[in-house]
Order: C-alpha cells, then sequence, then structure tokens
C-alpha cells in the first residue's frame, strides 16, 4: 500500500498539473506538448490531440469548484459542441489516482479500480493555420470561405431552440451588464480613459435601441446558439467548424444571431486594427451579416448591429479588466491596453448606431 500522505500529496492540483505536462503521461514521448492556461481550463495539445481540464473555479456565471460539476460541464462541452464541430470532441478521459500512481484513462475503460480525481475533455486537434484569426492576420480571408462559414451558421440557427424568455428578461440582462461595467470599468484604479462616458452613453443607447431588442424576442428570433463567437473558435476547412461554445451557461447561450455575427465582426476588427489591416478586412462583418440574412430570410438592421457591438465591447473591456481582480493575474501588462482599445471600439459602435438611427428617421 501507498504512504497515504504521499497519495494525498500525488493528489492535490500541482502533482495533477506537474503530471499532465508530461509527455508520458499521454503515452506519446516522442511529441511536444504545449500547455495553455485560459482563465477558466488548462489545455494541454500533443501530437494530433488536445486535452482539456477545467479549473476548480467559481465565478457569478459558472461553478467548477466539485469535481462532479466538473464531470458535467465536461459532458456538456461535448455534447453541445458537436452542433458546430462535428466529428472534434472525442468524449472524456479520467484523470484517475491508481496504487498511489496517477494515470489518464479513457471513459469507455475505466475499472473502478481506481480513484478518479478530474476529467479531461478530449478533442481532435484543429490546423492552426486555418483558424480565422490567424487567416486574419496573415489577410488571407476568402469570400468563398466565409460563404462557407455562413451556410453552416444559418443552418445552425434555422433550427436552433428558440429561447423562452420575455422581452423585459432580454432586456435586464443588458441593464444586468451594464451594473456589471460600472462596477468594473469605472473603479478609479484602473483609470481608463472614457470609461464613464462610455457607459453613460450605452445607457442612452440602450434606451434608444429597447424597441428593436424588444422586437427580436417577439419575433423568436433569440435563440440558443454559440454564445462565444470569435476568430480564434472559427476553423475554415471544408465545411467550416466552430468550436468552444459556452457550455457553462444556457443564459449566455441565449443570444440573437445578429449579436454573434456583431461579435465575430468586432473580433475581426480588433485584430485587424491591432495588425494594420483594417482596411483589407472590414468586409468580413458586412458579409456575414448580408449572407446570414438572406439566408435567414431577414432584412440587415445596422442600428441593431452597432448596438450589439457597443455591447460586446464593453462586455470584453471589462472581462479583460477584471483579470487584474486575481489574486496572481496572469499577463497583467496586457488586459489594461486591450480595454481601452475595446472602449475606443464602443465609441465608435455607438457613433455608428446613432448615424443609422438618424437615417431611419422620417
Amino acid at each position: 500500500m501507498p504512504d497515504t500522505s504521499e497519495t494525498k500529496k500525488i493528489s492535490k492540483l500541482p502533482a495533477r498539473l506537474r503530471f499532465l505536462q508530461e509527455t508520458l503521461s499521454y503515452r506519446q514521448p516522442d511529441q511536444a506538448l504545449t500547455c495553455i492556461e485560459t482563465h477558466m481550463s488548462w489545455v494541454f495539445l500533443i501530437g494530433n490531440s488536445v486535452f482539456k481540464m477545467k479549473k476548480p473555479v467559481r465565478f457569478p456565471f459558472l461553478d467548477f469548484s466539485t469535481v462532479k460539476a466538473r464531470e458535467f460541464y465536461c459532458r456538456e462541452e461535448v455534447r453541445l459542441n458537436a452542433r458546430l464541430a462535428p466529428g472534434v470532441y472525442l468524449g472524456l478521459m479520467a484523470l484517475q489516482l491508481v496504487n498511489g500512481n496517477l494515470i489518464l484513462v479513457p471513459e469507455a475503460q475505466l475499472s473502478g479500480t481506481g480513484e478518479t480525481l478530474d476529467w479531461l475533455v478530449v478533442m481532435r486537434r484543429l490546423p492552426a493555420q486555418r483558424m480565422l484569426h490567424q487567416l486574419v492576420i496573415d489577410n488571407a480571408v476568402s469570400a468563398s470561405e466565409i460563404d462557407g462559414l455562413i451556410e453552416i451558421l444559418s443552418h445552425f440557427y434555422r433550427f436552433a431552440r428558440v429561447a423562452e424568455i420575455t422581452p423585459d428578461d432580454y432586456l435586464s440582462r443588458f441593464a444586468h451588464q451594464q451594473t456589471l461595467a460600472r462596477e468594473i470599468l469605472l473603479r478609479p484604479q484602473f483609470d481608463l480613459r472614457g470609461a464613464a462616458l462610455v457607459v453613460n452613453r450605452f445607457d442612452l443607447i440602450l434606451s434608444q435601441g429597447a424597441g428593436r431588442l424588444r422586437n427580436r424576442v417577439l419575433k423568436r428570433r433569440v435563440l440558443e446558439g454559440h454564445g462565444d463567437l470569435r476568430p480564434e473558435h472559427v476553423c475554415l476547412l471544408q465545411p467550416p467548424l466552430v468550436i468552444d461554445c459556452l457550455e457553462f451557461n444556457l443564459q449566455m447561450r441565449q443570444v440573437d444571431p445578429f449579436d454573434e455575427i456583431a461579435f465575430l465582426s468586432l473580433e475581426c476588427a480588433m485584430l485587424a486594427d491591432e495588425t494594420g489591416a483594417e482596411m483589407k478586412t472590414a468586409w468580413i462583418g458586412e458579409r456575414l451579416a448580408a449572407g446570414l440574412a438572406t439566408a435567414l430570410d431577414e432584412k440587415v438592421d445596422p442600428a441593431l448591429l452597432h448596438l450589439y457591438m457597443a455591447h460586446r465591447a464593453i462586455l470584453r473591456a471589462r472581462l479583460a479588466m477584471a483579470h487584474l481582480l486575481d489574486p496572481q493575474p496572469r499577463t497583467p501588462e496586457k488586459w489594461h491596453p486591450l480595454a481601452q482599445r475595446y472602449l475606443d471600439r464602443a465609441l465608435r459602435s455607438m457613433h455608428h448606431f446613432n448615424a443609422a438611427m438618424h437615417s431611419d428617421s422620417p
């Protein structure tokens, strides 16, 4: 029998992470292993495989604090991502303690003799050079590839479950996000230029656009979508694949498809800002919106798109600054400049909203 104190030491999180950063743990000793830490997970890339373990964290919008919860959300991640990434999410693997040793065991091979300490999602690794964010940086996105993405997304949205919410529920979600934005972005120690102006001006935008938001619910256009449609989650293969939906919060997946498209357009624009390629990639958002509108038999509403884009920019600024509230924030020098860029983008989107509203006036 292994020593009990030694067994307890091996089962603790630091020991688990050390184990998962060894190529032998995956029985691929000749492959390079890369570990990526995100706000909510550790991701291990080796060979043609990806292994993702959720952090034991709890936030107001998710709870991964127990093994049971992490197992549940690993299963949800596999189930939900099968919608837009078939064949990518391969299943679960248990991190077990057996006879005092850590081992990874595919779920189908579990025997019941070991203690399961955690669960990992297993994925097929996608080609990095075909991810949309890399293609935007390289200025290598083609119209036909965006059209392929539109086809996949429009089919997804046509069959997505309608969110059973009221117009007041929908509006209250935006109001709640504004409360959170004020609490984080207006902290004096963050000294974000123009933060108060952005948040206050968006209150007015929400008031002016409330009828448009209500109408989306009344028309049953708020659906159970992806929830986090960013360029780094889009792989432009044939057909395209979209990974990493928000598995942990149904409300955050209940979105207007044009909100998701506005978010994707915003993130492409932010990438283009960073690389100086904005004028070469501005067409992406326009083509996405127009193509989706045609596929869903709708009309593009520029004011609504700019409202959604401003909302997403403020949300992203807030999430950036929230990293600095962690006890040991990762890359602390990154978040203030990034949040400032999102706030600047929010102001630009609100200007476009006002212009679109003015053009709609009789």
